[in-house]
């Protein structure tokens, strides 16, 4: 990596020229579907904006299940590319016709391919500006998957004061800001985690009661009286998916936000007649489909963040060039909180 901290900003030639010696950039590139280890960390071609597209200098990546999805094949990509999809930074440079960004103005984004790198070429329409007084780093811990927690929380089932709300992997990256806001929006949450230490970081972010996973769906009984929970989110999904719909009270929801131990080939409808229950296989583009809705979103994560209702734990602060050991550990299930890649 180079050290950027004594150079001219990549925009001072104007907007969407690089300096001689921006020409080229650090990136992880794909080969081949597979592995950790096909992440390779390779000199490539800074891109440089076309009509409609802003060139941002990332400041801090976040790494995310999907990546791994994307790398091993799960979700088939035309290889070779660069993965990742969630990064915070600042503008270094714009095409003709962008209006509302300039360079040196600071962004995020979570829905634009390309992350893991120096340099990501993304829509105008796919970045969110960032509050003043927001750090860029910080902000990449949250953008992603803060605005799934949003949705989640907000729309999906709209978690309402004093009701019960069942969080799995609830110490996870997604995990911990779904307890947060569950929790600010007054619900009793309920978290199940896999291990003492995790449990631990769950009632910090806000649950009031932890569980681990063996017999999660009778403990919630328990705790509710036999009443059982009005919405499980269940970011595991097939170890898990039915005791989640065990745990759920009458007309309850089971929302599948994440298959981190395996996908759900199915459910039986049959299943769902114990309760009148419904099932959602909720996703991101299915709510924030467009620029409005995005950046509606991610003002309210970026709000929370800046008072507190938001706050995320980072497990590691890795360089680019060990994207392969962040995957690693992401698979490992030993991690709590986020991971970031800094370029």
């Amino acid at each position: 990596m180079r050290d950027r901290e004594s150079t001219a900003p990549p925009h001072a030639d104007g907007a969407g020229t690089l300096q001689e010696w921006e020409k080229t950039m650090q990136s992880i590139r794909v080969a081949r579907p597979g592995g950790a280890a096909e992440l390779r960390y390779t000199e490539t071609a800074t891109p440089v904006p076309a009509e409609g597209q802003v060139l941002v200098r990332n400041a801090a990546v976040g790494v995310n299940f999907t990546d791994v999805y994307y790398r091993d094949g799960t979700y088939p990509l035309q290889a070779p590319f660069t993965p990742g999809q969630e990064a915070a930074g600042v503008v270094a440079a714009v095409g003709a016709g962008v209006t509302g960004f300039a360079p040196g103005a600071p962004v995020a984004y979570a829905t634009q391919l390309g992350a893991y790198a120096e340099y990501t070429l993304a829509e105008q329409d796919r970045l969110i500006p960032l509050p003043d007084g927001v750090d860029p780093v910080l902000a990449a811990t949250v953008t992603l998957q803060g605005l799934a927690a949003y949705y989640l929380t907000h729309q999906t089932h709209p978690v309402a004061e004093g009701e019960t709300v069942v969080v799995l992997a609830a110490a996870g990256g997604l995990g911990s800001l779904l307890v947060q806001l569950a929790a600010a929006r007054g619900a009793t949450v309920i978290a199940v985690a896999s291990t003492a230490e995790k449990e631990k970081t769950a009632r910090a972010a806000g649950a009031r009661h932890t569980l681990g996973y063996d017999g999660f769906d009778e403990a919630v009984l328990e705790l509710t009286g036999g009443r059982g929970a009005r919405v499980v989110y269940d970011s595991v999904g097939a170890p898990t998916y039915r005791a989640s719909l065990r745990s759920l009270g009458r007309r309850g929801l089971l929302a599948l936000c994440g298959a981190s131990g395996g996908a759900v080939a199915s459910v039986d409808v049959e299943t769902l007649r114990g309760g009148s229950l419904f099932v959602t296989r909720p996703a991101m583009k299915d709510y924030l489909y467009d620029a409005a809705t995005l950046r509606t979103a991610g003002s309210a994560v970026f709000r929370h963040l800046a008072d507190g209702v938001l706050r995320p734990h980072v497990h590691a602060e890795l360089p680019l060039r060990d994207a392969e050991q962040a995957h690693r550990l992401l698979e490992s299930r030993a991690t709590t909180g986020k991971l970031l890649l800094i370029p």
